[in-house]
């Protein structure tokens, strides 16, 4: 029986305009009115249930790429910092990088807010439109600081670092230098012109298993839901593992299952109807 469901947001859970509709919403709730859990697992960084459009459901929240775990009141419950040497060390050797890090007490940004923005309007135009709506459905504003110093930085529990690098050459060298720290950093970003960065040992994956003991839940009583590069090792780890059909080949790859295309409501269909078999054969039993 499934208790716990594990969704990934954008191209997974969420509608087309990357936001959670009334009948997503009406989804979780008949869910969670009737027992069970749902958790939202996602690179955006999340802090209160109300924050992106979820009105304050009765959710558990695995933001930052499942490196900071929240309650259904918002309470932090978990968090996996990155080694604070290997953050360091990554931000003495790339001081002209605009690095965004998430503690679960706000983020710190190494660059001014005009050198962030800019990061944004280099990216590709339609991610550039769909990350401005997500910042306009936050329901509770991050608090950020600007122009961090690193030893700033180094005083919080850096749980994940988000950064884009326009510049062809830089970006080449910062992917060369992750790829030669994999025993302390992992990269695993939601689409490929991003880096997100956190512990090499903390993701989405590390994050569910340990809300799921926590909630007293086996592993094979969590369904996963996931269509990108940050939650791949999520859909390996877990038996009843989904990609909707829109997913990156190695989220196909790595789910035990296909469903639809996330604009037809696949993955919340797919919930339901889950939750309503299993919790009519516990009705009839």
């Amino acid at each position: 029986m499934i208790k716990l469901f594990a969704c990934d947001l954008d191209g997974t859970l969420l509608n087309v305009f990357h936001n959670p509709d009334a009948y997503i919403l009406g989804v979780i709730r008949e869910i969670t009115n009737g027992g069970g859990h749902v958790a939202i697992a996602t690179g955006r960084t999340m802090r209160t249930p109300y924050d992106h459009g979820f009105n304050g459901l009765p959710i558990e929240l695995l933001g930052s790429s499942g490196t900071i775990v929240r309650g259904r009141d918002g309470e932090l419950l978990k968090s996996f910092p990155i080694d604070p040497a290997a953050l360091e060390e990554m931000l003495q050797a790339f001081p002209a990088v605009c690095f965004d890090c998430v503690a679960p007490d706000g983020t710190f940004v190494t660059g001014s807010r005009a050198e962030r923005e800019a990061g944004f309007r280099n990216r590709n135009p339609v991610m550039h439109v769909i990350m401005r709506g997500m910042r306009g459905r936050r329901a509770t504003q991050d608090s950020m600081v600007f122009n961090a110093s690193v030893g700033q930085v180094l005083a919080h529990e850096i749980c994940k670092i988000n950064c884009h690098i326009p510049d062809p050459g830089l970006n080449r060298e910062f992917a060369l230098y992750l790829s030669e720290h994999t025993d302390k950093l992992l990269d695993a970003p939601f689409q490929p012109t991003m880096f997100e960065i956190s512990d090499a040992h903390a993701n989405k994956a590390t994050g569910v298993a340990w809300l799921a003991q926590y909630l007293g839940i086996a592993e094979d009583e969590v369904a996963v839901y996931g269509d990108g590069g940050n939650d791949v090792l999520m859909l390996e780890r877990f038996r009843h593992s989904y990609a909707p059909s829109n997913a990156s080949d190695a989220a196909k790859e790595a789910a035990g299952t296909m469903l639809g295309h996330f604009a037809t409501y696949s993955v919340s269909r797919h919930m339901r109807r889950t939750f309503r078999q299993e919790h009519s054969r516990i009705t009839i039993a």
